[in-house]
């Protein structure tokens, strides 16, 4: 009896053995596995940064060749500039409102610090294309102001020179900012046509063409529509960055709702497919909104109307961050966000703007939802 226990202690200590090896080959094949996913996303970004260096060396040869060939090369050999003079004026850019642009170029958001170093504290973040000035150069780190937020950031991060003004003149978008409460979004440039929504004051809507006979065309999320110009004030900015109280909540919310916020803010600037419900290759409104709540458990349609009949209904001031902020069109709801607090909405738009913030009032609501029960 001892030999034949003796065996069978003996297999035991063989099988646990046996299933640590086994369960360490398994950690480190999903470790080798991960960091070569990261290795292959960071070849990626770094395939495609050097493609925008190579198409923004080219615009910068020919913009500083255009000032060459305004200024005459006899400015140059008269003495008013050296060459090397000459060709760094070119470097910085004033453009957009700003006297040395600045623009983030990230897959998520760049934080700025305090102090310029990786210790610093962060006082805000600016997400991919977000605008700055540039206030000075601290060794590999920029200083910069951008909205409210001034601190440091690495120059790894930030396009300056041609290559922001590159960037700027691709994602530059004009809006039209109500200056009057209950603005009506029309279906055609008359007061007789139908209503598709309406816009708060200070509210905005991206332009897709210009005043003409006293109308502005606007993108309702991925609907055209037109407003009375002499009510609407129309903008061409870059966002900015939002400060580190901008991203917190008061008392009384959920530790669930704010990472499920900050988690959702997390692919601002990503793209809009209609159908998709992939955060970072592409989702519409619904698709998105379902991809959030998917990662905290909670299972949701793949509709915005039927998203609309889940949970139970709230006001509008009633709403807490995770909460969701539905609009309708002729009677129908046919666009959902996510409300993140604030006054304001995190969505996929439309197919030009993607994934972005928006006040929550820019266009009527309809209804809010609450799923998250806390």
């Amino acid at each position: 009896m001892r030999i034949e226990a003796k065996r069978w202690i003996l297999c035991g200590i063989t099988l646990l053995v046996l299933f640590t090896i086994m369960s360490i080959a398994h950690f480190q094949d999903k470790k080798i596995e991960k960091e070569a996913k990261e290795e292959e996303e960071r070849v990626a970004a770094e395939a495609a940064r050097q493609e925008e260096i190579k198409r923004a060396s080219a615009y910068e040869a020919k913009s500083i060749q255009a000032l060459i060939d305004k200024a005459g090369a006899a400015t140059i050999l008269d003495g008013y500039f050296t060459e090397e003079e000459y060709l760094d004026s070119a470097k910085g850019v004033s453009a957009y409102g700003y006297n040395n642009l600045g623009i983030a170029n990230v897959s998520n958001h760049l934080n700025v610090r305090k102090e310029p170093n990786e210790g610093g504290k962060l006082v805000g973040k600016m997400s991919n294309n977000a605008a700055c000035e540039i206030l000075g150069i601290y060794g590999d780190w920029y200083k910069i102001k951008s909205g409210e937020v001034e601190g440091y950031c690495h120059s790894d991060y930030l396009l300056v020179g041609q290559m922001a003004l590159l960037r700027g003149s691709q994602i530059i978008t004009k809006e039209a900012e109500s200056t009057s409460g209950g603005l009506r979004v029309r279906e055609e440039p008359t007061t007789m046509s139908e209503i598709l929504t309406v816009m708060g004051e200070g509210e905005r809507l991206e332009v897709l063409e210009d005043e003409s006979n006293g109308w502005i065309k606007v993108l309702v999320d991925d609907q055209e529509g037109y407003i009375a110009a002499e009510f609407a004030e129309v903008k061409e900015e870059l966002q900015t960055a939002v400060t580190m109280s901008e991203l917190m909540y008061g008392q009384g919310v959920s530790e669930l709702r704010v990472d499920m916020v900050q988690y959702a803010k997390q692919f601002i600037g990503n793209p809009y497919v209609w159908g998709g419900t992939s955060l970072t290759n592409g989702a519409d409104c619904s698709g998105f909104v379902l991809s959030v709540f998917k990662k905290y458990g909670i299972s949701l349609p793949h509709s915005s109307r039927a998203q609309a009949t889940m949970g139970k209904q709230v006001s509008l001031g009633e709403a807490r961050p995770g909460d969701l902020v539905f609009y309708s069109s002729g009677g129908r709801i046919n666009h959902v966000a996510i409300y993140i607090g604030g006054g304001q909405v995190v969505h996929a738009s439309n197919p030009r703007t993607g994934i972005r913030i928006s006040g929550a009032t820019y266009r009527t609501v309809s209804t809010v939802r609450r799923i998250i029960n806390d």
